[in-house]
């Protein structure tokens, strides 16, 4: 830890451009990816905002993780269904999901 302590971290931050300061009264942070979902319950989120960019620290000692139900597919996978079976964006969906992601066999389906 830096002698000085929370003073000189700010003198520190000042120096980078950055400024800092503490989101209070969150409730949830919701992180998705492709196959869960994690729930962060009342986490401590500093942002740190510098010139070009933002960042989030978030702290949390409460956690849930699922599994997504749903499968999520790429835009492009989508549009490449839609393209080559010519047929609209839910149908594509439709049948991505019942091929469980197989391009190939989705528009197979779609075209015989």
């Amino acid at each position: 830890m830096m002698r000085g302590g929370n003073r000189e971290m700010r003198r520190m931050l000042d120096k980078m451009g950055l400024e800092m300061k503490d989101i209070g009264s969150i409730e949830e942070v919701i992180i998705k990816t492709e196959t869960k979902e994690l729930y962060l319950i009342k986490p401590q989120v500093i942002e740190m905002k510098g010139k070009d960019s933002t960042i989030f620290q978030v702290v949390a000692t409460n956690i849930e993780e699922k599994q997504r139900d749903t499968p999520v597919f790429k835009e492009e996978d989508i549009i490449l269904v839609m393209q080559q079976a010519n047929v609209s964006k839910e149908r594509a969906i439709q049948a991505l999901s019942e091929s469980k992601g197989d391009m190939a066999q989705a528009i197979l389906n779609l075209t015989t």
